[in-house]
């Protein structure tokens, strides 16, 4: 499956095409109502090699939460996969205890990717109610890698962006997530395993991106960000 999904990858659109693509997304993707709770689509990847992550993550979330509270606040929906086809959503949740007690509850167990099914899932979510933004968490691809960035493009149109934290830099994941992401308008970054801060950051950075928009994430980064929630304004300045 690998080698296939190499070949998928290496066979997708020309710069030039994507450029116009982009250009497209930026004329036709609705604007985000002033007002209100932003939406958050938070998805990780559960499989056997994450518990570790998903045991930061639980830790971390709150923060999310605490980043918001100045712009309305955040609804937060829990996606996850693991074992054989297993993928489930929580309910939309407004604070972060519910999001613990549902994240506490799950152990990570062996299988492969389901990135694709998140993918359907945030296109049915925001075809009801708009969604802000999608987090996704993981570390490795195992699917057909043009089918991911079709949805990916799908979700780019309907302005769902999605934020891509890839634990470990395997470099066929890596050139399909970064696909992902430009293709949904969001954005790439790459975290280190061992660094609770680094993905603290990022989440925060997201969620007040869901909450507030492109100057609420500008203005986060300035009173004090990361380098990584500096680059990941940036790449999405570029959009």
């Amino acid at each position: 499956m690998a080698g296939d999904n190499r070949d998928l990858v290496a066979g997708t659109s020309s710069a030039d095409e994507v450029d116009a693509f982009l250009r497209r997304v930026a004329a036709t993707a609705p604007a985000r109502p002033a007002g209100g709770r932003g939406r958050l689509m938070f998805a990780m990847d559960a499989t056997a090699s994450r518990q570790p992550t998903w045991d930061r993550a639980i830790q971390i979330q709150g923060e999310m939460f605490e980043a918001t509270s100045a712009l309305g606040g955040l609804d937060v929906k829990l996606v996850f996969y693991r074992g054989f086809r297993e993928c489930k959503s929580s309910p939309w949740l407004s604070g972060g205890p519910d999001l613990t007690r549902r994240m506490s509850s799950v152990f990570c167990l062996g299988g492969q990717t389901q990135i694709g099914r998140v993918l359907e899932h945030a296109l049915t979510e925001t075809r009801r109610t708009k969604v802000d933004a999608l987090v996704f968490v993981g570390d490795c691809m195992e699917e057909d890698a043009d089918a991911l960035c079709h949805s990916a493009g799908e979700l780019g149109l309907l302005g769902v962006p999605v934020f891509v934290f890839h634990e470990g830099g395997e470099p066929l994941a890596r050139r399909t997530f970064e696909q992902v992401a430009r293709l949904s308008r969001g954005a790439y970054c790459p975290f280190d395993a061992n660094s609770a801060r680094q993905l603290k950051d990022l989440l925060s950075a997201v969620a007040v991106y869901a909450a507030g928009g492109h100057r609420a994430l500008e203005d986060y980064g300035r009173r004090g960000g990361s380098q990584d929630v500096l680059r990941l304004t940036a790449q999405i300045g570029r959009r």
